[in-house]
């Protein structure tokens, strides 16, 4: 097996601690899985929650990239349309103008516009469908997904600090991908057609990926360019499949000659299978503020997940989540990788920790690197 590893990094926020102790655990994360020989390391976009502080992504990746040598440092994903497509070029063709051929710009799509729709006027349109089942494929668990009761009130508020109007479409996802693609290129024009030139993004020397969950927009849009697609199965498992397969059937050769596909896949892993379940005791609480609307908090020590009482419905509504994330020694999380990259038919994968502690997650990434380089080489 030759497959890369690459990082996904949320910044989380320590109990107890600040977003500038969040902030330092990323580059020190960085810098170790340098040493450790991962591919990419990447950052997300959140906003307005007080358990992440990866805000700011071309921000934290000049950080990162400034800290590293070596290591591909990107965003997963900056999101549009929060950032207008000429602020996203010349944000990451500065960094790249420094850092060339390290920097990937990951995009990402969020309908805010949306949101206040359906804050302002309620759900409309089709009803609700029945949910799909659970079901395995070759060993890959495809689970039906978790619902709960969520609260649009803090993404409503990011629109609205944003200065989206509900009363207007929102932009072209594939438009903004083609611009931002135009402003690397040097071929952007004006509204007259006049040419443009966008410092320094133009002749920028960066990758340019997709990110998303399901065999919509965004598949159709990573295809129809030509760029690599990262497919997050850690977010909506039940889909990864239907992604990866809209992408490679939208799929033209354009920045890359063939389908690329990266996957994503939530993991924990210590010394000991047992260990492991207890640094990832706190996961589903973590889900379930997000899916309830109250967003990432820092997150809860492993003694405070095994005192809360779950409520079935609870239970029910980050299963899907908990039951995909892959706990357990090297060897066992290797096994379960490799499954979801045989399904998948991944190019690479694309894994996130969190736990209690940074050394904990800093030791299971460079516990799974090590095993990792095993299994590519058959050992």
């Amino acid at each position: 097996m030759s497959l890369p590893l690459s990082i996904l990094d949320l910044s989380p926020v320590p109990a107890g601690g600040t977003p500038g102790d969040a902030l330092r655990n990323s580059i020190d994360l960085a810098q170790a899985a340098e040493r450790a020989g991962y591919h990419r390391y990447w950052v997300a976009e959140h906003h307005l929650v007080t358990g992440v502080a990866s805000s700011s992504t071309p921000v934290l990746v000049a950080l990162i990239a400034a800290a590293t040598e070596r290591i591909r440092v990107g965003s997963g994903a900056v999101q549009l349309p929060h950032t207008r497509p000429v602020q996203v070029a010349e944000q990451f063709g500065t960094v790249a103008a420094v850092h060339p051929g390290r920097i990937d710009v990951g995009l990402g799509r969020f309908d805010l516009h949306r949101i206040l729709r359906l804050i302002r006027n309620g759900p409309t349109g089709r009803p609700g469908g029945r949910l799909p089942e659970t079901r395995t494929v070759d060993g890959l668990l495809l689970p039906k997904p978790g619902k709960v009761p969520s609260d649009l009130g803090l993404y409503g508020c990011l629109a609205e600090l944003l200065g989206f109007d509900p009363d207007q479409e929102p932009p072209d996802y594939g438009r903004e991908v083609g611009e931002i693609l135009a402003y690397f290129a040097g071929t952007a024009r004006g509204p007259r057609g006049e040419p443009l030139h966008v410092t320094p993004a133009e002749g920028a020397d960066v990758d340019v990926v997709v990110l998303g969950s399901t065999p919509g927009e965004s598949a159709r849009v990573a295809g129809q360019y030509g760029l690599p697609f990262a497919v997050s199965y850690h977010l909506v498992p039940h889909l990864v499949l239907d992604a990866v397969a809209a992408y490679r059937e939208a799929f033209r050769p354009g920045r890359v000659a063939e389908p690329q596909v990266i996957v994503s896949a939530d993991v924990v892993v210590a010394e000991t299978d047992e260990r492991a379940r207890e640094l990832a005791a706190p996961y589903g609480q973590w889900v379930l503020d997000i899916r309830t609307g109250l967003g990432a908090r820092p997150y809860a020590t492993p003694a405070e997940a095994r005192a809360r009482e779950w409520t079935p419905e609870e239970r029910a509504g980050v299963a899907d989540r908990v039951d995909t994330q892959f706990v357990g020694a090297p060897d066992t999380v290797c096994e379960r990788l490799a499954t979801l990259a045989s399904v998948t038919g991944a190019d690479e994968l694309l894994v996130t920790t969190i736990t209690t502690d940074h050394a904990d997650r800093v030791r299971s990434h460079e516990l799974l690197a090590e095993a990792w380089a095993g299994w590519r080489t058959g050992g």
